[in-house]
């Protein structure tokens, strides 16, 4: 099945043979970019990510979810503390530079915090978190962290929907 064009609609039952009309419809749903780094034992990753929700205050719990083809899958799933970064609308570079390189941080200004987390400098918002459950979930996993430290900035955010990038401006 085709693309659908915004003058036409469809309706279908997912299934393996439409994938890519089942991606497109998830990607009507704007979201936020996130990237979420962790240390590893090949050294510090990160990866881009906008499958990131709350789940709760108190405790205060986020999710993510990596997709079990990545090769970054494990790294993630095993790392016992990661931070989330909620990019800001001028850091597409540095959600691009994650979507092609697990190792990017080397040109992204960052800093570690006291479990060799890396946490990239500049963003509108960012979770430091542990991990707490994954959760098998088809071909992904969802990955569960309890948020120990946050920080926030004003600030318009990088925006994704459709396939493309934007920024969304509260006025």
């Amino acid at each position: 099945m085709n693309m659908v064009t915004p003058t036409t609609s469809a309706s279908f039952q997912p299934n393996s043979e439409n994938t890519r009309i089942l991606r497109d419809a998830f990607g009507r749903f704007a979201t936020g970019v996130t990237v979420v780094t962790a240390p590893s034992s090949d050294g510090p990753v990160g990866i881009t990510a906008n499958s990131f929700s709350s789940v709760s205050l108190d405790p205060a719990l986020v999710l993510w979810s990596p997709a079990k083809e990545s090769n970054r899958y494990k790294y993630f799933t095993e790392a016992q503390h990661f931070a989330i970064h909620i990019l800001a609308a001028d850091q597409q570079d540095i959600c691009m530079n994650f979507v092609k390189n697990a190792f990017a941080l080397k040109d992204v200004p960052h800093h570690y915090n006291e479990n060799d987390v890396p946490l990239i400098d500049g963003c509108l918002a960012r979770f430091e978190c542990s991990l707490v459950n994954v959760i098998e979930a088809g071909d992904h996993a969802v990955v569960l962290g309890q948020v120990h430290q946050a920080e926030l900035r004003d600030g318009d955010p990088l925006a994704f929907f459709g396939g493309s990038f934007g920024s969304f401006s509260a006025s």
